[in-house]
């Protein structure tokens, strides 16, 4: 009887075990658990209903739970409906023995699902404008997903559901202007948390990737944070315009590339408004072409119509009101490389800036300094400062850097509108282009400047006071201030230098409103320079015992040598009134004049003034100035061997049409010696045969003019006047 209780027992053991690997591994299937399946799922929504066919059962012995799953359902919401690929469950020894069936846990698996025909099904849950609007953008696309939700024990849907799927091949419009294209990613769906993994995506046909994308719901906004990054992308000028606006910029970007890795985040409300937007971005920009409009061939005398950055590494950072960028790299402003880099941060108010550019095979030019950077040689050039919109721009530091040359700005203060209101600080110390040393300081305090210093060319300074070009009113200043000078030697060209140079600049209106300058040749000859204004009316004068380093810069005069200079000027209304005398000095060719004589068969003198030399004991000449058009009233210049009065005029760049007489010593002294008394007491009685004098006219545009002369056998009244007063004064 025992052996028979042990046989039943174990075979009923076999069995049962056998039974239960059978349901653990295979399972069966069946209908009975549908309708309990369906009204689980109506507790999600009473218009949600599920398609079932059989229910395959596999049992779980060890968590006391059986398995359910079933294949090929639908669910369905009113008219529309999604196809699942599977739906699984477990189900609780302890519900079924309590006859109390629960699901506790589903997991749905779907097929690959329409984008659209998504968002159309969540539309009938929930009437949101979002996805009435994410209907109109999305135009194509499909995804897979895995979806878990849990039920608490009274059947009640919680909130820790997880979705996890993938989605290829989508395309998305916003409103017809720009598209993503080939959108494909791995998502994860939470309460009030969305995922993205290893999105790919193109835009204008550039592949851009996002590793990872995370969206959390907060109160009534949504935090996005990510990282995007570009493989190479090109952009032309019609694509760049289309994303950012450029026009206040005074240039135009013709073309970029680039490759860039940027970190981001930001909040979007339910009327998809961006605020708090962070970006974090590295950028490999490989070209920038910039079209250039700037003026800046008096510094960069090989500047091109474009200019390139390239091989730039940039660090972009992007906050409210905040963009900083530092980059560096390889610019191309003229033939070839320099090297730069840059710093540049925007606040709501203000932009600062540092910029430095290492030069090594280009040129540099500083006009005003009458500076040019050796070839071949390393010039740092540094640039930092403030710009405050609407108010202006605070250069704080200009440095220039060149071997032993050093020139330095310190706190250059421009208006809003480009006019300087104050430098507080400049100093120069350098060789320049005529290898003269420049060693001065500029201080200001107060409303005055100081000028102090061991040396100065002022070589340039006077070329640019002298060429007419140069004398239009600059508005550069937007107050008035005095400037005082005090340097040990100035150099006016290579050859002459002054000493102790001394005096004042008071500057008015953009004007010199008065000054005083004096000082000395080596050899204790003057120098006095003097303006003053009385009644709007301006009177400059310039007195030099040493007349060579202002006259010798005219082209058509060689050779001058000797001789004092004496100028006296006014000028009322943009017309001045001058006169110009210069003394006992020689020139040894003046070609016009050396034409006329040739022209008058005066050879000898012809030959003279282009050999040794003639002397002049007395030139005057009275002349006006209105813009561009010089009236001369008269010039007069008597000497040994030659004697000449002028007038006419010179409207520059246009027409020369000029008139006079010129005639040799010897008629002059036989002329004036037939003056009864007079002539007698004026050149004596001994005259020379000489020959006859000539009338002559130049006229013609400055590169064509026409010549022509004529004998005379006698004198006007007015030119024997002019030699009488002139021999009578000597």
């Amino acid at each position: 009887m025992k052996i028979f209780f042990y046989r039943f027992f174990v075979t009923i053991f076999i069995i049962l075990l056998l039974v239960i690997v059978y349901l653990s591994t295979i399972g069966i299937s069946t209908n009975l658990f549908n309708s309990n399946i369906s009204k689980q799922i109506k507790k999600i929504d009473k218009s949600l209903d599920i398609d079932l066919n059989e229910i395959f059962i596999i049992l779980n012995p060890f968590q006391l739970k059986i398995k359910i799953k079933t294949v090929g359902t639908n669910i369905k919401y009113n008219e529309e409906k999604i196809q699942l690929e599977n739906i699984k469950s477990d189900v609780s020894f302890k519900s079924l023995l309590n006859n109390d069936f629960l699901l506790n846990k589903i997991n749905i698996s779907t097929k690959s699902i329409e984008i659209n025909d998504l968002i159309k099904f969540l539309r009938l849950f929930q009437k949101d404008p979002k996805f009435y609007i994410a209907e109109k953008a999305i135009k194509k696309g499909y995804l897979i997903a895995d979806i878990e939700i849990e039920f608490d024990d009274n059947g009640n849907l919680k909130n820790n559901y997880q979705i996890n799927g993938i989605a290829k091949d989508g395309k998305i419009n916003f409103f017809n202007r720009n598209s993503l294209d080939a959108i494909n990613f791995v998502f994860k769906v939470q309460k009030n948390k969305f995922q993205l993994n290893d999105l790919h995506l193109k835009i204008e046909n550039e592949n851009f990737q996002l590793p990872e994308t995370i969206i959390v719901k907060k109160s009534n906004e949504y935090s996005v944070s990510g990282k995007l990054i570009s493989n190479q992308i090109t952009l032309q000028e019609d694509k760049i315009y289309n994303y950012i606006n450029l026009d206040n910029l005074n240039f135009k970007i013709k073309e970029v590339d680039f490759l860039s890795e940027n970190n981001f985040n930001f909040l979007i409300n339910n009327k998809f408004k961006i605020k708090g937007l962070n970006v974090d971005s590295k950028i490999n920009l490989v070209n920038l072409e910039i079209e250039n409009n700037l003026n800046l061939q008096n510094f960069f005398p090989k500047i091109k119509n474009k200019f390139f950055l390239k091989d730039n590494q940039l660090q972009i950072k992007y906050k409210k009101n905040s963009l900083d960028i530092i980059g560096s790299g390889n610019i191309f402003l003229q033939e070839k490389p320099d090297i730069i880099e840059y710093k540049i941060i925007k606040n709501q108010n203000n932009l600062n800036f540092d910029v430095e550019l290492d030069i090594k095979d280009n040129n540099l030019k500083f006009d005003l300094f009458n500076f040019a950077k050796k070839d071949k040689s390393n010039l740092k050039l540094e640039i930092k400062g403030e710009h405050k919109f609407d108010k202006g721009t605070l250069l704080k530091k200009i440095n220039l850097v060149e071997n032993k040359n050093f020139i330095s700005i310190k706190d250059l203060s421009l208006s809003s509108d480009k006019k300087i209101n104050y430098i507080k600080n400049i100093t120069l110390n350098y060789q320049d282009r005529d290898n003269l040393r420049n060693n001065i300081e500029i201080t200001k305090k107060n409303k005055n400047y100081f000028v102090k210093g061991a040396s100065l060319n002022i070589n340039q300074i006077v070329d640019n006071l002298i060429n007419s070009e140069n004398k239009k009113k600059y508005n550069l200043f937007k107050d008035d201030f005095k400037i005082n000078i005090k340097i040990d030697q100035t150099y006016l060209d290579k050859k002459n230098i002054i000493d102790n140079l001394k005096g004042y600049f008071i500057y008015n209106n953009n004007e010199i409103y008065e000054s005083k300058l004096e000082s000395s040749f080596s050899n204790n000859k003057k120098i006095k320079f003097t303006i003053n204004t009385d009644n709007n009316v301006k009177i400059t004068t310039l007195y030099t015992d040493v007349a060579k380093p202002f006259v010798g810069r005219y082209k058509f005069i060689k050779g001058f040598e000797e001789g004092n200079l004496d100028f006296y000027s006014t000028k009322k209304n943009n017309i001045s009134n001058s006169t110009l005398k210069i003394d006992n000095f020689k020139v040894q060719e003046v070609p016009i004049l050396a034409k006329l004589l040739t022209l008058a068969s005066l050879q000898g003198i012809a030959d003279l003034l282009t050999g040794e030399g003639i002397r002049f004991t007395d030139f005057e000449m009275k002349f006006s100035n209105q813009k561009k058009l010089m009236k001369i009233e008269e010039m007069y210049a008597i000497g040994p061997a030659i004697s000449i009065l002028m007038e006419g005029y010179i409207e520059k760049d246009k027409l020369i049409s000029l008139r006079g007489t010129l005639v040799p010593a010897t008629t002059i002294n036989r002329t004036i010696s037939s003056i009864p008394l007079i002539g007698k007491v004026l050149v004596g009685k001994k005259v020379g045969e000489g020959v006859f004098g000539v009338s002559f006219k130049i006229k013609g545009p400055p590169k064509d003019l026409k010549t022509t002369v004529n004998p005379i056998k006698t004198l006007t009244p007015r030119f024997i006047t002019r030699t009488l007063e002139k021999i009578k004064k000597n």
